[in-house]
């Protein structure tokens, strides 16, 4: 009987250790659940639904029917062979870049500059944050008012020194870079916010100990800040490449891609394709969004690759 006893003790405090540890799994997936179903409905869904966008001849009648016939990569070999890919392509690259180095400079110095104690740093700061905050269709009927070629506050100020006004939105020359300089100036808060949150976090007792070794303000930076700031900025900058990439409401308030195509980029090329012509062309605007998508990917992974090899 004492046999009987010893053996049955182990099964029953088997058993019951198993039912808790059902019941954590069962748990740990109900709230998994919305999450999983969130990525499905909202990311993965649509991704699969663009893939396919791509991949079908597509027209307004079996849009709706939902009866296209497939295509293949016919649609991207339209998209390579057009003429605007190459400009379309070249504009991307350089509002992308520019905007994010000049973002992330004028961020790097604004948060250094406020991370000093002095009086109203805390109302100038929230001032700074105005841009980020205002809704971006705003923002650009805003700057496309100050760059209006006859009465836009920027050539007045322009005339006022002798200097001929400039046709920035109506102008190949000049539209592009009009874009990136409202832009610029809407993604410098963000920079501004996260630098700022990372130079919080960077001991004071390093900069006094620098200093006490006689090392100046700009070695400090290079030397103290800048190494410190490294995780921070690699967040910052990847951020702002992924958004930057798809950035289509802006330009299409400001210029719509023109003049000439001058300001045209993926996103808008891709909208245009898809809504913005008579005969919507499906296909080719979801074929040059996924390329949009995987130019974003390719940027992301291999910043996300240098900055593990400088880690180490």
């Amino acid at each position: 009987m004492t046999h009987d006893v010893l053996t049955r003790v182990p099964a029953e405090t088997t058993v019951g250790t198993r039912a808790p540890k059902k019941q954590r799994n069962w748990a740990a997936w109900a709230f998994l659940a919305p999450v999983v179903v969130y990525l499905i409905a909202f990311y993965a869904y649509p991704l699969y639904r663009n893939l396919d966008l791509s991949l079908r001849d597509y027209t307004v009648r079996s849009f709706v029917r939902g009866d296209a016939p497939f295509s293949g990569l016919d649609n991207y070999r339209e998209v390579f062979a057009d003429a605007t890919f190459w400009p379309a392509l070249l504009h991307t690259l350089a509002f992308t870049f520019v905007s994010i180095a000049f973002q992330f400079a004028i961020g790097l110095a604004l948060a250094v500059f406020f991370a000093q104690s002095f009086r109203l740093s805390a109302t100038l700061r929230a001032l700074f944050l105005v841009p980020w905050l205002l809704p971006l269709i705003v923002s650009a009927s805003t700057w496309t008012w100050m760059l209006n070629s006859d009465s836009g506050i920027v050539n007045t100020a322009l005339a006022a020194v002798n200097i001929d006004p400039v046709n920035w939105l109506t102008s190949p020359d000049w539209a592009l870079t009009s874009v990136i300089i409202a832009n610029i100036w809407i993604g410098i808060p963000f920079n501004l916010v996260v630098l700022y949150s990372g130079l919080q976090a960077i001991p004071a007792e390093v900069y006094e100990a620098a200093a006490l070794d006689g090392a100046t303000s700009w070695q400090r930076f290079w030397r103290i800040t800048f190494p410190l700031l490294r995780p921070v900025s690699a967040i910052t900058l990847l951020l702002g490449l992924v958004y930057t990439l798809k950035v289509f409401d802006i330009i299409w308030i400001m210029t719509k891609g023109g003049p000439a195509d001058a300001s045209m980029t993926f996103a808008t090329w891709s909208y245009r394709l898809s809504f913005g012509n008579l005969l919507p062309e499906f296909g080719p605007g979801a074929a040059v969004g996924n390329l949009l998508i995987i130019m974003a990917l390719i940027f992301g992974l291999l910043y996300i690759r240098i900055q593990r090899r400088q880690a180490q």
